[in-house]
């Protein structure tokens, strides 16, 4: 029997382009926009993606950090193999900073917080991840913004120490507050309150590869205008 995930192997990509916020001659940094993959997905189907957009007009443009299919906002992307050897470097020594945006079922209590639980692959159910003692080390804070009772819902911030696959999903939905529209962790009635995931990479800061300044990044998400 086919199941819901099964279903979700083919990824339709958005029509909608993608954004660019900044370049010059060592990187790009762009706005993707929600239902649209990274890079290439396996499935043959799946080979319309923002990275094969974005060098349509920056052919050099290369993936150094990834968003979800589901989430939309900031990524920075190389042009050069210098920007990319020092900014690689820099996400995985965790120099870089990423804020995300994020309507969450509920009010989460405290208003602020740390969830400190590690992540691991769920083989019996992939692509999903699931709490686990024997995963990896998965730290976020959080933070309520706005409380959205229309919505029986909250704003939140959300800033990932670690850079776990779907770890802010999994966070906030293991404390009791899922994201809206996630089609993998939220309930079914939290699914049907959006069409998309309402998880958006709001601001991005790096250090340039080049002159070593603070480079610092904010795009709002979309879906803040019709909620708050």
């Amino acid at each position: 029997m086919k199941t819901a995930i099964d279903d979700l192997a083919i990824l339709p990509a958005t029509k909608e382009a993608w954004t660019l916020v900044y370049q010059d001659e060592f990187l790009l940094v762009v706005n993707k926009p929600a239902h649209l993959l990274t890079v290439p997905g396996r499935h043959p189907e799946n080979q319309d993606c923002l990275i094969s957009r974005v060098q349509h007009e920056f052919p050099s443009a290369a993936v150094v950090h990834r968003l979800d299919y589901d989430t939309s906002g900031l990524l920075v992307l190389p042009l050069t193999k210098k920007a990319l050897s020092t900014i690689s470097k820099e996400f995985q020594s965790r120099g870089t900073k990423k804020i995300y945006q994020a309507v969450v079922s509920g009010v989460p209590t405290p208003a602020a917080g740390t969830v400190d639980k590690a992540i691991a692959a769920d083989p019996e159910n992939r692509p999903l991840y699931k709490i686990s003692l024997d995963g990896k080390a998965s730290v976020t804070h959080y933070q309520v913004l706005k409380l959205l009772p229309e919505h029986r819902a909250s704003l939140v911030q959300l800033e990932p120490v670690t850079g776990r696959s779907h770890q802010l999903r999994l966070h906030m939905q293991s404390i009791g507050h899922a994201i809206l529209g996630d089609p993998f962790y939220a309930s079914p009635a939290q699914q049907q309150q959006s069409s998309r995931l309402l998880l958006h990479a709001a601001v991005l800061e790096f250090t340039h590869p080049q002159s070593g300044e603070l480079m610092s990044f904010s795009a709002e998400a979309d879906f803040l205008q019709a909620l708050c």
